[in-house]
């Protein structure tokens, strides 16, 4: 009986351990928010950028990520890469490329440009990505459902996470608190 309970623990971590593997280096955390309007990720190398692009018809790349985050272990954001994306971008027809720069948290001036990027139909299908795509690109998906699908504030945080107790989304973690206390604009477009 123990042995088979250190194998199934073995073949429950290899699964759980492979998706993670998946998602994070070769999928990039890759995931549609809402088919056809609204995809999040994680960096996508310059040179694969055009295969996503292409294959869900992305019309702009939001990218949360920049320089300075004075977290080079978990966030490593060099100039470079950013400038390497925008350029891999720019050789793309009819895609454009904004550099939203946000801390975990999203500032007033954030959310600014990130509406008036979202409030201009033209714009879609957007492309929202930080540097891992579990943390900015999950914030700033959540409120894309808040603002413009119209979900709740409480169950847009969930849907952050297949389990948000013990996450970053959690209450009593600033980016759970936030999004459970969020406000709908008033002036929100659909």
């Amino acid at each position: 009986m123990k042995k088979k309970i250190i194998i199934l623990v073995i073949v429950v971590a290899a699964i759980f351990g492979g998706k993670y593997y998946y998602d994070m280096h070769i999928n990039h955390n890759f995931e549609t928010i809402t088919e056809g309007k609204v995809y999040k990720s994680g960096v996508i190398p310059p040179d694969e950028l055009p295969k996503y692009i292409k294959e869900h018809h992305i019309k702009s790349v939001v990218d949360l990520r920049f320089p300075g985050t004075g977290d080079d272990v978990n966030n490593p954001e060099i100039p470079e890469e950013l400038t390497a994306e925008k350029e891999a971008i720019a050789k793309l027809d009819g895609v454009q490329y904004f550099n939203n720069g946000s801390d975990q948290v999203p500032q007033e001036h954030n959310l600014k440009m990130f509406f008036e990027i979202m409030d201009n139909p033209d714009n879609y299908p957007v492309l929202i990505h930080c540097y891992h795509g579990v943390g900015r690109a999950e914030m700033y998906s959540a409120i894309y459902r808040i603002e413009y699908e119209g979900m709740d504030p409480n169950e847009a945080r969930q849907s952050t996470r297949f389990l948000t107790k013990w996450s970053s989304f959690d209450l009593g973690k600033p980016k759970g608190d936030y999004l459970f206390n969020y406000t709908k604009r008033k002036d929100s477009v659909k």
